[in-house]
C-alpha cells in the first residue's frame, strides 16, 4: 500500500508546477498596468492639492484680462470637488496596483474623460494636450485588455 501511494506521488506533478502551468504567461503589458496604477496615484495626489488649494486660497487661480476676469467660478466648491476626484483616483489607482475589476472600470473612465477634456485645450496647449491623450489612451488599453494580468500574479 505504501509502494503505491509513493509511486503515485513520484508520477504525479507536483502543486508548484501544477500552479505554474494553470496560471498565465506574464506579458510586458503588467509594467504598462502598474504604470496606469501608479499614473493615477500621481495624478490624484495633484488633483488633491490643487483642490486643497483652491479650499484654501482661492485668489490663487483667478486670471485676470484687460477687461474684467477670465473665468467666474466658486472656487471653493471647485476644490472641493477637486480633492475629492482627486482621493477617488488615489483609490483607484491602488485598487489596479492590487488587480481590482472595479478599480480598473473607474481607470478607465477617468482615462477618457481626461482624453477629451484635453481634446478640449488642443488649441491651447497642443503638445501638452497630444502627451495627456497618448498615455490616456495607453492607460486605457492596458487597462481593459491587459489589467487581469496584474490580479493573477
Amino acid at each position: 500500500m505504501a509502494n503505491t501511494a509513493t509511486q503515485q506521488q513520484s508520477t504525479s506533478v507536483p502543486r508548484q508546477e501544477q500552479r505554474r502551468l494553470e496560471e498565465p504567461q506574464a506579458s510586458a503589458w503588467q509594467g504598462w498596468v502598474a504604470f496606469g496604477g501608479i499614473m493615477m496615484i500621481l495624478s490624484g495626489f495633484f488633483g488633491a492639492i490643487e483642490g486643497l488649494v483652491g479650499i484654501f486660497k482661492d485668489q490663487y487661480f483667478l486670471v485676470h484680462t484687460n477687461n474684467g476676469l477670465l473665468v467666474t467660478t466658486n472656487y471653493n466648491a471647485w476644490g472641493w470637488t477637486h480633492l475629492a476626484i482627486g482621493v477617488v483616483v488615489i483609490l483607484a489607482g491602488l485598487g489596479v496596483l492590487a488587480g481590482q475589476m472595479w478599480a480598473r472600470v473607474i481607470g478607465i473612465g477617468l482615462a477618457m474623460i481626461s482624453a477629451v477634456v484635453n481634446l478640449a485645450f488642443l488649441s491651447a496647449y497642443p503638445v501638452w494636450s497630444t502627451i495627456i491623450i497618448t498615455l490616456d489612451v495607453i492607460v486605457i488599453y492596458a487597462l481593459a485588455v491587459h489589467g487581469g494580468e496584474v490580479k493573477s500574479r
